[in-house]
């Protein structure tokens, strides 16, 4: 994945209490960094806050590991949306050191609107659609 592939960027410091005992960052660490990503996307593209009455939920994620990371650093989170569904959309996320073009983590990860009150999936509302959309210039899926 190239820098050039995302359309929204979050950067995050690494802090010292982020490495393990072998003096690198924790793969759990990866997976909170992708997460302050997704939060920080949802949020700027939609316009929509994450609340807990109905919103959009993690349904997969898969994550691939290629650098370690240390500290002190500074990573950018790069997130986009690729495919857009009726209730569910396809995210991918890569985190760069800041200023490097190599990313040190790829991610895939599935987004499903979901309304807490049924337990279950939901339509994502059409303003939502539309932010994305606009944001990403991605066609909805037929």
């Amino acid at each position: 994945m190239q820098r050039s592939d995302f359309t929204h960027f979050l950067e995050l410091p690494v802090r010292w209490g982020d490495m393990d005992a072998f003096g690198h960052v924790n793969n759990v660490q990866y997976m909170r960094y992708l997460e302050s990503g997704r939060v920080a996307y949802v949020e700027e593209v939609t316009q929509t806050p994450l609340e807990v009455n109905e919103n959009v939920i993690l349904a997969d994620i898969q994550c691939s590991f290629i650098q370690q990371l240390h500290y002190p650093c500074t990573v950018e989170v790069a997130t986009r949306t690729n495919r857009l569904g009726r209730s569910s959309f396809q995210i991918i996320c890569a985190i760069y050191r800041k200023g490097e073009d190599s990313p040190v983590a790829t991610c895939r990860a599935v987004m499903v609107w979901f309304d807490y009150a049924m337990q279950k999936a939901a339509p994502i509302p059409e303003r939502v659609r539309e932010a994305i959309t606009h944001f990403e210039h991605v066609p909805p899926e037929v």
